[in-house]
């Protein structure tokens, strides 16, 4: 049985709508697009919802249609996407590309460091002290302070090698992107990264420094960025394979 819960608001005023399929909730956020002409749909990972773009004169009523059709698609996407990890315990999560298994130490003194382990699959062990309801805030804090560092570093020799002055770096948790660079030049970044392996996280660091010569995505930018990085091509590459999986670690279970 499929039936429309509720229609609303979203937090970035995005319409969502809720559906039930098999005793399941299943929320699909509504994107208005002047380039769209037909509904379609997609999956997001990171997010994991529902998203359902739709031309812009198109009512409601037949972006509610079009989703009510296709729920039993979207439920089985949404069904077929990795569990998420949390950062407790146990739990195996990579940094700079290599897997650590988290390990409690609360009889320990500090806060969260690195050790390494008698096991070839998983070398290393990111040990947290103190309590275990700590455990996921000192392993995030943790990850955006080596980001912060490996970031910073990185972004100080793009811009030195385009005789740029220092720029700052900002850490946030988008979903559908990377970096950014403001019109103003302010750089932002996802902490993410520091999880993927560090070509990946330079490549990154290259691409928004590039886009203060170059505020978009023209030849000149891309040329530009394979000067900056030779492994543009790699790291493109990479993220779109693994990129998306990068959200699994330390998301919250829904």
């Amino acid at each position: 049985m499929l039936r429309l819960l509720r229609e609303g608001p979203a937090p970035n005023g995005a319409s969502i709508l809720t559906l039930v399929h098999a005793g399941e909730p299943i929320h699909v956020a509504l994107r208005r697009s002047q380039n769209a002409r037909r509904f379609t749909l997609r999956v997001r990972f990171a997010a994991r919802d529902a998203v359902l773009t739709m031309p812009q004169r198109a009512s409601l009523r037949d972006a509610r249609d079009f989703a009510q059709r296709h729920a039993a698609w979207i439920a089985a996407r949404l069904n077929r996407l990795p569990e998420t990890i949390p950062f407790a315990h146990g739990s195996i999560t990579p940094l700079r590309g290599v897997d650590h298994m988290i390990a409690h130490h609360p009889e320990r003194r500090g806060v969260t460091w690195v050790e390494p382990r008698n096991d070839c699959e998983v070398p290393f062990a990111l040990c947290v002290a103190g309590q275990a309801a700590h455990v996921h805030r000192r392993v995030q804090d943790y990850f955006k302070r080596e980001a912060r560092h490996d970031l910073e570093e990185a972004v100080a020799r793009h811009t030195a090698a385009l005789s740029l002055p220092p720029r700052g770096v900002g850490l946030r948790d988008p979903i559908s992107r990377w970096g950014s660079c403001s019109a103003s030049g302010s750089l932002n970044f996802s902490w993410r990264l520091i999880m993927a392996p560090p070509f990946v996280l330079d490549y990154l660091a290259a691409h928004e420094v590039a886009h203060l010569a170059h505020l978009d995505h023209s030849p000149r930018f891309w040329k530009l960025t394979r000067r900056l990085c030779a492994d543009t091509d790699r790291a493109e590459a990479w993220l779109s394979a693994h990129g998306a999986h990068l959200h699994k670690y330390g998301a919250r279970a829904r």
